[in-house]
């Protein structure tokens, strides 16, 4: 964990402390463009270039951007939020999930899960050598109750697959199981690196606007539970929601069903919250506390 005003100092350092490995491999990138709110709705602009700047430094073989939203055109809100400006200099494929065919997609089957039929994922992030994700802290008021994470993962799965009218994500958030359902998406692939950005979030509201905080914070890890229990931690610290607020961090439904699937760590006790910097102690401090007594 970091505590810093400079993204493209402080990502560098958050990726070396994590070293996932992605030299010579295709490496799958999701970021948050669920619509076209600045952040924290969406990815800032300066973590979107230093984290792919990083990646490209370290020599992958490939580098795409996968992205669908779900307030909004894909291809419009990646347009509105500059992505294809950013991204095009360094190379790296974008690719709007939207427009992929019925080929592109794997189906991933129920398999015990609390999704009807299964869900689809795209080919290329369950082919790719690495993933990378970089998620916002936010709340979430439509069933979610926080997107991190975790919550991110709903931008790879597909709303429709080319040939059906099936609508994937008309079941996800009609169905009382939702947050079960996030997280079993995760159980379907594996991630290398999570950077969250931490400098602003939102404690209620969400995803798109909310009230806002500023942590000054980027916390990164290969564990997509640990991350989310000390992003909610971190909600925790400022005031949140109830659905945030109340029980234990690993009682609630997100974190509760990633850990039975093997998605992260099972137990707080599990986290080491390491800051980077003298300056990050107090913050990493806080976080620790709060997983300790209400994890």
């Amino acid at each position: 964990m970091l505590a810093t005003t400079n993204r493209a100092g402080g990502i560098p350092k958050v990726f070396e402390a994590v070293k996932p490995e992605i030299g010579g491999k295709a490496v799958a990138l999701k970021a948050n463009y669920n619509s076209a709110d600045p952040y924290p709705a969406s990815t800032h602009p300066d973590t979107l270039r230093a984290l792919a700047g990083e990646i490209m430094d370290r020599d992958p073989a490939s580098l795409s951007l996968l992205e669908r939203s779900g307030m909004g055109s894909t291809r419009r809100v990646l347009g509105q939020c500059r992505v294809y400006e950013h991204l095009a200099p360094l190379g790296t494929d974008i690719i709007v999930l939207d427009d992929l065919p019925a080929s592109g997609w794997r189906h991933i089957p129920r398999d015990g899960t609390h999704w009807k039929t299964g869900f689809f994922l795209p080919e290329r992030l369950l082919s790719s050598g690495a993933v990378v994700q970089t998620c916002c802290l936010k709340t979430h008021r439509f069933g979610g109750h926080f997107t991190l994470s975790l919550k991110n993962s709903v931008g790879l799965v597909a709303k429709t697959v080319p040939g059906s009218a099936y609508d994937f994500m008309h079941e996800l958030h009609s169905s009382p199981f939702q947050r079960q359902m996030i997280a079993e998406i995760n159980r379907a692939y594996p991630v290398d690196l999570v950077i969250m950005d931490a400098m602003e979030g939102f404690v209620t509201g969400g995803p798109e606007d909310g009230e806002r905080i500023a942590p000054g914070l980027l916390l990164g890890s290969r564990d997509r539970v640990a991350i989310d229990a000390a992003g909610i931690a971190l909600l925790r610290s400022y005031g949140s929601t109830p659905e945030v607020m109340d029980g234990r961090i690993f009682s609630l439904d997100q974190i509760a069903r990633a850990v039975e699937l093997g998605v992260g760590c099972t137990d707080p006790r599990e986290i080491d919250v390491i800051p980077l910097t003298g300056e990050s102690r107090k913050d990493a401090e806080t976080i620790a506390r709060i997983l300790q007594e209400e994890g």
